[in-house]
């Protein structure tokens, strides 16, 4: 089950201006600092909803699970959620999902059963949005559900964590716009306040793959923690359930933990991306939470 969702390859990184982010601050000491500075402008936030595909499978726990009797027996399902996120007069895509290919011909893989319904961008389209007005595509990590439509925002800054972005090198790279000379990308080892201000951080949660990340939303009406995948599902959160492709159980382990710690410390919303259950969490573009 390892190859599933992986697009997997050698390490090529020349030709694009790549900045690297290390080890930063914890995430609440990143919001702790950017307040200590000197005031800011106020700057609108908000976040909404992108469907980004679904998938059926015939066996959850043997999926899902590294460890028997996690899931019920049986086919369960997971929802693949994308999110837009306008910060003043910037935007950014979190996670592009399955690839357009998937709406006339559904991935098959393993038991799995994945398409999409509609592509960002004709979603997008409905609030008057086209892909090159995106300043911003953040991807949690280099799997094929999460990086399927990536190429279609090749104009704006990319951010994804440095060992995924080198692995996804090569053949069926999802990432070769960036690839190519000029092309700004930021790889991450570590958290990063990513438009300097606390209000949107990518939290360095590696585990399910080399260096997975999760985002936090600093809200007005309160913070929004977007799993990524260090939770497909709140049977995974509830049980500390991890798939057995995860790249590393106890780095996955030790994610969740801080996970765990900064939602309780925060009080923020958890938002499992793959959960169905989640999805009324977050408004559906073009409406939005702030």
């Amino acid at each position: 089950m390892r190859a599933t969702m992986l697009f997997l390859a050698s390490v090529v990184l020349a030709g694009c201006r790549v900045s690297e982010t290390g080890n930063q601050p914890a995430s609440e000491n990143a919001t702790d600092n950017a307040a200590a500075e000197a005031p800011r402008p106020v700057v609108e936030l908000s976040l909404a909803r992108l469907d980004c595909g679904h998938a059926d499978f015939k066996d959850m726990n043997g999926f899902f699970s590294d460890r028997p009797d996690v899931y019920p027996p049986g086919p369960g399902k997971v929802t693949d959620s994308c999110y837009l996120i306008r910060h003043g007069d910037q935007q950014m895509i979190w996670d592009t999902g399955l690839p357009a290919a998937t709406i006339k011909t559904p991935m098959q893989q393993n038991g799995m059963t994945a398409a999409l319904s509609v592509t960002l961008a004709d979603q997008l389209a409905k609030g008057g949005l086209k892909p090159g007005d995106i300043d911003i595509v953040g991807i949690s990590h280099m799997h094929g559900d999460h990086t399927g439509q990536a190429a279609d925002f090749g104009n704006a800054k990319l951010i994804i964590g440095k060992r995924d972005f080198e692995q996804t090198a090569g053949k069926d790279d999802p990432f070769g716009p960036w690839r190519s000379a000029g092309k700004p990308v930021e790889l991450l080892s570590g958290d990063k306040d990513i438009f300097g201000d606390g209000s949107v951080i990518a939290l360095h949660l590696p585990g399910h793959t080399p260096d997975h990340l999760a985002l936090r939303v600093n809200l007005a009406s309160g913070p929004v923690l977007l799993t990524g995948d260090l939770y497909h599902t709140t049977i995974a959160r509830e049980k500390k359930s991890m798939p057995g492709f995860n790249t590393s159980r106890p780095e996955t382990l030790a994610s969740m933990d801080k996970f765990e710690a900064l939602a309780k410390q925060t009080g923020a919303k958890v938002v499992i991306q793959h959960e169905p259950n989640d999805i009324p969490l977050i408004p559906a573009f073009p409406n939005a939470a702030k």
